[in-house]
């Protein structure tokens, strides 16, 4: 190669390298950069796992295992970036399962009180402040088996749902079970996600649940996704279960036609009255563990750790958010179970130098909501109910 053109080539790599996106300049272990593309990106190839290649994952070393999870957080998303989400409760109580942690259980005497389903406008409002505070997912959570017999309640859940989405945010909802009819309608109304999750391994759930069998909850997750809604599902950690089942859990997940969009990991608040208030509390590492393996085997996914964050310090919190997880519950209250508000977590993100994701920012959301770099947010002013 002749001298002038070795000189010429050198300086478009110069240029190049100055040029980089600014997370490369910023966070010098980052590999991640976004898609360029002004589309949707299709679905990511899925690997088929295998319980013992999960297991495999899970029992390596503890912190070889923490830095391949954050090399693969690194590969598929801004780790610069978490999602603050907020759960609300709009119908407590009197729910018919017997779900041995959850204080909403008609079968257990707790201080949750049944109510009815709340107006529309007190849900907006609170909608509009976690808004105001730097949420960008509002999430309702009824205390329902189904929607069977409720239709003005669901009519009424379609109208917040329509309204939510049209403040720009990101809307989900657990409801209890689902038909393909009731998850078209949502996904007309705007939802964005549902959640329902699997709770436990297939083996180890008739030990928690009795009222509703894991392959309804199946059932509820397919006719989401097959209504285009992303599909929410995780579990939760400290009910007694072994780490066979922790890895069941995530195999189960992992199987799935598609990967969920996000993986919520709970850590058990014992609750008194239910039959799960003796458990103790979960180790650390066990959580660690648990969302390490998830990124590794859910590459994509939001993971989102949620239920019982306040009972770990900044510094294991820290540990979570570096193996991988990207999106925390924040707010008053986390449906029954206490929350981090926002002051607090706003001033944990400042000090870990984290910012806020966007509403609509994950590249499996936008493939689902077919929203394209350049697009506007779907309004839900151009939908019907």
């Amino acid at each position: 190669m002749c001298t002038s053109a070795r000189a010429t080539m050198m300086r478009h790599i110069s240029r190049a390298a100055s040029t980089r996106h600014p997370l490369a300049r910023n966070h010098a272990t980052a590999a991640y950069a976004p898609p360029m593309s002004g589309q949707p990106t299709e679905a990511p190839s899925k690997k088929s796992w295998t319980k013992s290649e999960i297991g495999e994952i899970y029992h390596s070393p503890l912190l070889d295992l923490v830095f391949r999870s954050a090399s693969v957080h690194r590969q598929h998303h801004d780790p610069s970036k978490i999602q603050l989400c907020t759960l609300m409760n709009i119908k407590s109580g009197g729910c018919t399962e017997d779900c041995s942690y959850c204080s909403q259980s008609s079968k257990y005497s707790t201080a949750t009180e049944a109510s009815r389903l709340l107006q529309i406008e007190p849900v907006l409002e609170a909608a509009r402040q976690a808004k105001a505070n730097g949420s960008t997912r509002f999430c309702m959570g009824a205390a329902w088996r189904d929607l069977s017999g409720r239709k003005s309640g669901f009519e009424r859940i379609l109208k917040m749902v329509t309204e939510i989405r049209g403040m720009g945010m990101e809307v989900c909802t657990t409801l209890g079970m689902l038909s393909p009819e009731q998850a078209r309608r949502l996904k007309e109304a705007g939802l964005t996600a549902y959640n329902h999750n699997l709770d436990t391994s297939r083996d180890f759930y008739p030990q928690v649940i009795t009222t509703r069998s894991y392959d309804e909850r199946l059932d509820t997750i397919s006719a989401v996704r097959d209504a285009g809604i992303s599909v929410c599902s995780g579990g939760i950690l400290g009910l007694g279960e072994s780490n066979e089942d922790r890895i069941g859990l995530i195999w189960e997940v992992a199987n799935m036609p598609e990967h969920p969009e996000s993986f919520p990991v709970n850590a058990l608040v014992p609750i008194p009255g239910t039959p799960l208030e003796n458990n103790p509390p979960l180790p650390h590492h066990t959580i660690l563990r648990t969302i390490s393996t998830a990124r590794i085997v859910l590459p994509t996914s939001i993971i989102r750790l949620a239920a019982g964050r306040q009972t770990f310090s900044e510094s294991e919190q820290a540990m979570c958010f570096m193996a991988g997880a990207n999106a925390i519950f924040t707010g008053e209250r986390m449906l029954t179970t206490p929350c981090s508000g926002w002051d607090e977590d706003k001033s944990l993100l400042d000090r870990w130098g984290l910012r806020g994701m966007e509403s609509f920012e994950q590249v499996e959301v936008k493939r689902k909501e077919r929203i394209g770099a350049s697009e506007q947010v779907l309004r839900p002013a151009a939908l019907k109910i």
